[in-house]
């Protein structure tokens, strides 16, 4: 597996609070419906159809997932920020060799264009995959690590065979992650290039 590394991308790479709020929120006044978009960001991870199952009647999810998808890229995409420690978390795998995968529960497209915007140097883009479903694009990928914040992220290493590495920048709390089973549980990216750095001699001989 050598040192390459998959990321998840939603608030493990980038920052998609405000935009996904900003996307909430029209499709709440398109649609006339109350949507609390300020909740929703609080718990990002899980796929689409799944959070607006909590505003919308089954019914209705699927015209509202066109809607929601209609408007992200012109005001959900542009809003997108890196995190903090993102494009050293790149480089470290980079510079050691490695090559980079985003696997995200977000639609290829957009998915591609928040990386494309934010100029993240990564070979692939996996979309609209959550939970232990990462797992196959990990393998393929040859992926020896994955990083995310979701608790699900820790299922989609195991699946895929990678060392499950977290970050506490989403919905859990380091503890919650080490909890949880995670192999490695950082407060934020910004502690990944130093903990890579000692960890990919040993990636090498997986």
């Amino acid at each position: 597996m050598g040192n390459s590394v998959g990321f998840d991308l939603d608030m493990t790479l980038a920052d998609t609070r405000a935009g996904i709020a900003a996307v909430y929120d029209e499709l709440a006044l398109r649609l006339g419906i109350a949507i609390d978009s300020a909740a929703i960001i609080t718990r990002l991870g899980p796929p689409l159809e799944r959070e607006l199952a909590n505003w919308l009647p089954v019914e209705e999810i699927p015209a509202a997932i066109v809607l929601f998808r209609e408007i992200y890229p012109d005001v959900g995409v542009p809003a997108h920020t890196a995190m903090a420690g993102a494009y050293a978390a790149v480089e470290a795998v980079r510079a050691a060799g490695g090559r980079v995968i985003v696997v995200t529960g977000k639609n290829v497209r957009d998915a591609r264009s928040t990386v494309e915007l934010l100029g993240f140097d990564v070979d692939e883009v996996v979309g609209s995959v959550f939970g232990a479903d990462k797992g196959s694009a990990l393998a393929r990928f040859g992926a020896a690590a994955y990083v995310g914040d979701h608790v699900a992220d820790i299922e989609a290493a195991r699946a895929g065979g990678a060392v499950s590495v977290t970050v506490a920048t989403g919905p859990y709390t380091v503890g919650e992650l080490r909890d949880h089973g995670a192999d490695v549980a950082l407060t934020d990216l910004t502690e990944f290039a130093a903990w890579f750095d000692d960890w990919k001699p040993q990636s090498a001989l997986v």
